[in-house]
């Protein structure tokens, strides 16, 4: 199902975006050498119930995941990078964390992802990986405008992935969201230009590249969820939540408090 917003329902596309962004930011702020994942996990709990706002993930039960989640945010360390699943685990000095977020207000879903350098960067790649999913993210939301096809963006992110000498896996990217966290079209990070659906004001997309050092293959840990890269690599992973406009894309999940 592909879902565009009508004008009325952007104020609230935004008002869950910036609700995204502020807790994603508090829990970057809160993420320091021996914060324990699962108290990032009920913290987010807090503030999303405290906004009135609805976890997409808690009761999240889909194919490819032992579910339901049963939490309310991902938390993804070092060599893993997706779906990272909140376990009894200190952070410590130059993890790699990637904070995932996706929630619900007034009936409008936002999506949102960064990864952070916890204290003091151990492996110089770090940094390099962080930067250049960040780049690519922004190449993706500068292509997308009324008009543009989905494989614009997808070569707009991969080229930028590839440039930096990172293998792209295609297995899981971007998508649309709407009244659900998990619509079409789905966008892949890397593609052809000119190919697939043609992007309309009042659509919501998550962009959201990722990459592994020097893997593209995908592991699934023992708990069902977390998805590791194949090698023990690092990896990271960037994204933001847009809305088409007439104008171009407005970015709804920056981080403020």
């Amino acid at each position: 199902m592909i879902e565009i917003l009508d004008p009325v329902q952007i104020p609230r596309a935004r008002e869950t975006g910036a609700l995204v962004g502020r807790i994603l930011q508090t829990m970057v702020e809160r993420s320091t050498v021996g914060t324990n994942l699962l108290d990032i996990d009920r913290w987010t709990r807090s503030m999303i119930e405290e906004a009135g706002a609805e976890s997409c993930y808690v009761d999240y039960a889909p194919s490819f995941g032992r579910g339901p989640f049963g939490h309310y945010i991902c938390t993804s360390v070092n060599d893993a990078v997706l779906h990272g699943l909140p376990h009894d685990y200190a952070l410590a000095d130059g993890d790699l964390l990637t904070l995932d977020l996706a929630v619900s207000l007034g009936g409008v879903v936002a999506d949102s992802a960064v990864t952070v350098v916890v204290g003091q960067a151990r492996d110089p790649q770090s940094r390099a990986m962080i930067e250049a999913t960040e780049r690519a993210l922004d190449a993706g939301i500068a292509a997308a405008r009324p008009g543009a096809r989905v494989g614009d963006l997808s070569h707009a992110i991969g080229t930028v992935l590839q440039d930096a000498g990172y293998p792209v896996n295609t297995d899981f990217g971007g998508h649309g969201v709407g009244s659900t966290m998990h619509q079409d079209p789905h966008i892949a990070n890397i593609g052809r230009p000119g190919r697939g659906y043609r992007l309309q004001p009042g659509l919501l997309l998550a962009l959201e590249p990722w990459v592994m050092a020097d893997t593209a293959e995908l592991v699934t840990d023992a708990d069902g969820w977390t998805l590791r890269s194949a090698t023990g690599c690092l990896t990271a992973h960037s994204e933001h939540t847009i809305a088409i406009t007439e104008d171009g894309a407005e970015v709804l999940t920056g981080r403020s408090r």
